[in-house]
């Protein structure tokens, strides 16, 4: 696997919404096997371009291309195609109530994979298991789990057709510390052992500085800054000495072997 493939570009990527200009000329690549985290202050679209990339919504100006394709530009079937190759969790997981956690997960493999039932039921077990869940957690409603079990089924269906990408939505809001630093770990060994390129939203700074390979923040519009987690928080702007200020004052957080 190359992982110096790049793998998401986003291109002068402009959206206004009425009078309003959210971005104003949003430009970075991805490479293949990155987990990044994407930051920046209420307002600063950091959901919106989330959903610009994934092809939910149009941006009103700028390129999007994901696994080479171009996300508003190419014919639906190749958009479909590349849909089937990331995976995506929102900000309460959104799972179906109705269905069991192991219904949830089967959802994609049901619509996008002609299988065998016993087929799909090992690997909906695969990825519960890859997801770090229970065996028992598979036949429970999404209601009898707890907020961290619920992260990870969302993230077990997310992982159902084996993407090359994941899209996470600020995935460990609303986490105890030591569940939101436990699901964090099993990210960052997605990335490490099956090579998945991760894009992450978040406002969870020991995220941040734990497991996270670069970080892009937003601000104004545009890139304010861009690169490994520690030389991004030596920075002298003034909305980023604001967000890492409390870290800085307690004394920082474990660093990454690899010096991020």
């Amino acid at each position: 696997m190359d992982h110096a493939e790049t793998v998401i570009e986003v291109d002068g990527v402009v959206t206004r919404f009425g009078a309003n200009a959210v971005h104003d000329g949003v430009s970075f690549s991805v490479a293949r096997g990155t987990l990044l985290a994407l930051i920046g202050g209420s307002g600063t679209g950091k959901s919106v371009l989330l959903r610009e990339i994934i092809g939910l919504h149009r941006p009103t100006e700028g390129t999007v291309r994901v696994l080479g394709t171009d996300m508003w530009r190419a014919a639906a079937a190749e958009v479909a195609a590349v849909r089937r190759r990331f995976g995506m969790t929102f900000q309460d997981g959104a799972l179906f109530s109705s269905l069991t956690v192991a219904q949830n997960v089967a959802v994609p493999l049901a619509e996008h994979v002609p299988l065998e039932p016993d087929t799909r039921e090992h690997l909906v077990r695969l990825r519960l298991a890859q997801a770090g869940l229970p065996a028992d957690a598979g036949a429970k409603m999404p209601s009898e789990l707890s907020g961290g079990m619920r992260k990870r089924a969302a993230l077990a269906r997310a992982l159902a057709l084996e993407p090359e990408i994941l899209f996470l939505d600020e995935p460990t809001s609303g986490l105890d510390p030591t569940t939101a630093r436990a699901f964090d770990a099993l990210v960052r060994s997605l990335v490490d052992d099956l090579g998945i390129t991760v894009f992450l939203v978040t406002h969870d700074l020991d995220s941040l500085l734990t497991v996270v390979d670069r970080v892009i923040v937003l601000a104004g519009g545009k890139v304010l800054a861009d690169g490994a987690p520690r030389e991004v928080a030596r920075l002298d702007e003034a909305w980023i000495r604001s967000y890492f200020a409390i870290r800085t004052m307690i004394g920082g957080s474990p660093s990454r072997s690899d010096g991020s």
